[in-house]
C-alpha cells in the first residue's frame, strides 16, 4: 500500500469568503499587490526603453521590457541586422501600453529615428563601423538603412573595384563608415570602400616592397580603358598601357584582353611615393624585329597590310611588331604632293619595296611608286624637243602654268608663250584649272624633271605679217579697252594690241580720250621682238599741223621770190606829154636798138638772178624742214623715256 500524507486544513480559513469569491485577505492581498508593483516596471507612453528578445519567428520579435506584458515588434524593422537572437537587447519605442486586445504596442524602428542623428553623429566622430541595410539603387549608388535613417552610398564607394551589377546588393546588410553628414538637410553619405582600403593599404605597402623591375606576376585584369589596363595583383593595382599591350598596333585594349581575364606582367617601373606601377604584356614576348628575315634587304619587294593613315604617309604592317613607313612622296612619280588618303586607306593589302633598312634602330622606309618604271628614264625620247603632246592644268603662278602630261611628268608653260599677240597678265585670263591644253616641248631639264613648254608655238607667228600691216607712220582704227597710270592699251585689228601714253591720247580739242573710245592712231612704233606697237593719236593731227604749216611758209616763199623778179624784169613806165613826141620819135629807132640789146643782155643776166632767188626761197623751206625734224626727234625722245619708264 502507498503511505498517503495527513492534509492539515488551514485554521483560519475563511470559507465563507471563499464561497464569495474572495480568496485572498485584505492584508495578503495588500502584500501581493505591492510584491506585483514592485516587479513591473514604471513607464509611460512614447518613451523609448530597452528590451531583452525573448522570442522571434520570420514574422515577429516579442521584446520583454519588464511590463506586465511582453510586446510584439514586426521582423521587418530588424531588417538591417540579420544576426539578430534571443537575449540580445534592442531598443524600442513604447506607441501605446494596452491597446483595445490589451496588447503592449512597441516600435524599433521609431526608437531607432528618435536618437538616428544623435547616433549618425557619433558614429562619424568615433570613426565608428556600423551596420546598415542596402533598401534599394539609385542613380550614381544605393540607398542605405542607417539607425532608421535612409544614408547615400555613392557607387564609387561599394568595392576598391569598379562595380557593374549594383543590383546584387540590394538586401544585403553590410558594414559602413560615416563619411560625411549635411546637417542642413539631413543627407549621409556612408561608404563601404573605406573599410577595405584600411585593409588594402597595409597589403599594398607589404606588396611594392617586395617588388623588384623585371618581376613577372600573375593579376586580374581589373579595368579596361582607352588609353590601357588596370591589373589587380593581389591588393595593388599597375597599369598596362596601351602600348605595351602587344608588339602590334593596337586600337583597343580590349582586341587584347577581356575583364576578369588572369594575365601574367612584367613590372617595368614602379613609384613608391605614389603608388604608381607600370607593367607590360607584350615584354614577355620575342621583339618581332629579332626574328625577322636576315636575308630582306633594301630593294626587295614585300607586301603587308596599312595599319595607320596620315597625311604625309602610311604606315604598313609586313609582320607583327614590323612596320614600315611609306612616304607620300615614295607613293607616285608625280610631283604634285597629295594626301596619303588618296592612294590607300586603313586596311588595304599592299606591296612595296624596301627603300632603307635599319635593324639595330628598327627603321623601315617603303615605296610603291618604284614598282613602275620612272617616266624621266627615256624623256628625250618619249617627249623630245618639238612634240606637241596634251596636257592637263595642275596649278597657277604669275610668270606661268604647271602642267601634267601624264604622271611624274610635269611641265611649265611661261604665261609669254601662252599666246603670240593677246597680253595675259595672269595665266587664269588664258585657262583655267583641270583644264586640258595643247602644248609643244620646247626644252627638257632632266635633271630638275621639269619640262619648258609653249602654247603659241602651235601656230604661226603672226608678227611676221604684222610687220607689214603695222608700219611705222600708218593710220590705224583701235579700241580704248583699258587705262593704266602710264597709259592705254589699245585694241587693233587681227587681235593685236598697242599702247599710248597719256600725251599720245589727247584729242585735237584738247580733251582725253577715254575707255571703249573708237579713235584712228598713228603708229610711232613697231618692234617685232618685243612684241610692241606704240601709238598715238595726237600726232596725227599734229603732223597735219605741222604740214598746214609747212605749205603756207612755202607759199608766202614763193609769192615774195615772184615780186621780188617783177621789180628786177619790169622796164619803167613815164608818162609822156605831146610836146616829148618829136623827141620820142626822134629816139624810137635807137630806143629799139638798145632795148632789144638790152633785152638780150636781161635774158643772160635774169636767168642768173632767177637761180639765185629760188635759193633765196628754199633756203627758208631749208630750215623749216630741219626745225621740224628736230621736234620729231624731239617727240620720240620723250615716247623712248615714257617706254623705258
Amino acid at each position: 500500500m502507498e503511505d498517503f500524507k495527513t492534509i492539515v486544513p488551514v485554521e483560519d480559513f475563511n470559507w465563507e469568503s471563499f464561497e464569495k469569491g474572495e480568496t485572498y485577505s485584505e492584508k495578503s492581498k495588500e502584500e501581493l499587490i505591492k510584491t506585483y508593483d514592485d516587479t513591473l516596471t514604471t513607464m509611460g507612453d512614447k518613451e523609448v526603453v530597452i528590451g531583452v528578445v525573448t522570442a522571434l519567428n520570420k514574422r515577429e520579435v516579442v521584446v520583454n521590457i519588464g511590463f506586465k506584458s511582453d510586446g510584439v515588434v514586426p521582423m521587418s524593422e530588424f531588417r538591417y541586422n540579420n544576426d539578430l537572437k534571443i537575449g540580445d537587447e534592442v531598443e524600442v519605442f513604447i506607441e501605446n501600453q494596452e491597446d483595445k486586445k490589451g496588447q503592449l504596442l512597441l516600435s524599433h524602428k521609431k526608437a531607432r529615428a528618435a536618437r538616428s542623428w544623435e547616433r549618425v553623429n557619433e558614429a562619424l566622430e568615433k570613426d565608428e563601423i556600423i551596420k546598415g541595410f542596402v533598401k534599394c539603387r539609385t542613380k550614381g549608388g544605393m540607398i542605405v538603412d542607417i539607425f532608421g535613417i535612409e544614408a547615400f552610398l555613392p557607387g564609387s564607394q561599394i568595392d576598391v573595384k569598379p562595380i557593374r551589377d549594383y543590383d546584387i546588393f540590394v538586401g544585403k546588410t553590410m558594414e559602413f563608415k560615416i563619411v560625411k553628414i549635411n546637417q542642413d538637410f539631413k543627407n549621409v553619405v556612408v561608404s563601404h570602400k573605406a573599410l577595405i582600403e584600411a585593409e588594402l593599404e597595409l597589403q599594398k605597402k607589404e606588396i611594392i616592397s617586395r617588388l623588384e623591375k623585371g618581376q613577372v606576376l600573375e593579376g586580374t585584369v581589373k579595368n579596361i580603358t582607352s588609353y590601357g589596363v588596370f591589373i589587380d595583383l593581389g591588393g595593388v593595382d599597375g597599369l598596362v598601357h596601351i602600348t605595351d599591350l602587344s608588339w602590334g598596333r593596337v586600337a583597343h585594349p580590349e582586341e587584347i584582353v577581356q575583364l576578369d581575364e588572369k594575365v601574367n606582367v612584367v613590372i617595368l617601373d614602379f613609384d613608391d611615393e605614389k603608388r604608381r606601377i607600370a607593367l607590360g604584356l607584350k615584354q614577355l614576348t620575342p621583339h618581332p624585329w629579332d626574328s625577322l628575315d636576315t636575308n630582306l634587304k633594301v630593294g626587295d619587294k614585300v607586301k603587308g597590310k596599312v595599319v595607320v593613315m596620315a597625311d604625309y604617309g602610311a604606315f604598313i604592317e609586313i609582320a607583327p611588331g614590323v612596320e614600315g613607313l611609306i612616304h607620300v612622296s615614295e607613293m607616285s612619280w608625280t610631283q604634285h604632293l597629295r594626301s596619303a588618303q588618296d592612294f590607300m586607306k586603313v586596311g588595304d593589302e599592299v606591296e612595296a619595296v624596301i627603300l632603307t633598312l635599319d635593324r639595330e634602330e628598327r627603321k623601315m622606309s617603303l615605296g610603291i611608286k618604284q614598282l613602275k618604271p620612272d617616266p624621266w628614264e627615256n624623256i628625250e625620247e618619249r617627249f623630245p624637243v618639238g612634240s606637241k603632246h596634251l596636257a592637263k592644268v595642275r596649278n597657277f603662278t604669275n610668270f606661268g602654268v604647271f602642267v601634267e602630261i601624264e604622271e611624274g611628268v610635269d611641265g611649265l608653260i611661261h604665261i609669254s608663250d601662252l599666246s603670240w599677240t593677246k597680253k595675259i597678265k595672269h595665266p587664269s585670263e588664258f585657262t583655267h584649272i583641270g583644264a586640258e591644253i595643247e602644248v609643244q616641248v620646247l626644252e627638257i631639264d632632266k635633271e630638275n624633271r621639269r619640262l619648258s613648254l609653249g602654247r603659241k608655238q602651235l601656230e604661226e607667228n603672226p608678227w611676221d605679217v604684222f610687220e607689214t600691216l603695222f608700219t611705222v607712220g600708218s593710220i590705224q582704227e583701235g579700241t580704248i579697252i583699258e587705262m593704266l597710270d602710264k597709259g592705254a592699251v589699245i585694241s587693233l585689228p587681227y587681235g593685236v594690241e598697242g599702247f599710248a601714253t597719256p600725251k599720245h591720247l589727247v584729242k585735237e580739242d584738247g580733251t582725253q580720250a577715254v575707255v571703249d573710245e573708237k579713235l584712228p592712231f598713228k603708229v610711232i612704233e613697231f618692234n617685232k621682238e618685243a612684241k610692241r606697237i606704240i601709238l598715238s593719236h595726237s600726232r596725227i593731227f599734229e603732223d597735219e599741223q605741222k604740214e598746214a604749216a609747212r605749205g603756207n611758209n612755202e607759199k608766202k616763199a614763193r609769192s615774195s621770190s615772184s615780186k621780188k623778179d617783177a621789180e628786177t624784169f619790169t622796164p619803167t613806165v613815164e608818162k609822156t606829154t605831146l610836146g616829148d613826141i618829136e623827141e620820142l620819135a626822134a629816139l624810137k629807132e635807137k630806143m629799139t636798138e638798145e632795148t632789144q640789146a638790152s633785152a638780150a643782155k636781161a635774158k643772160k643776166t635774169g636767168s642768173k638772178g632767177k637761180s639765185e632767188k629760188s635759193k633765196a626761197k628754199a633756203a627758208p623751206a631749208e630750215k623749216k624742214e630741219e626745225k621740224t625734224e628736230e621736234a620729231d626727234k624731239t617727240d620720240k625722245k620723250e615716247d623712248d623715256q615714257e617706254k623705258e619708264s
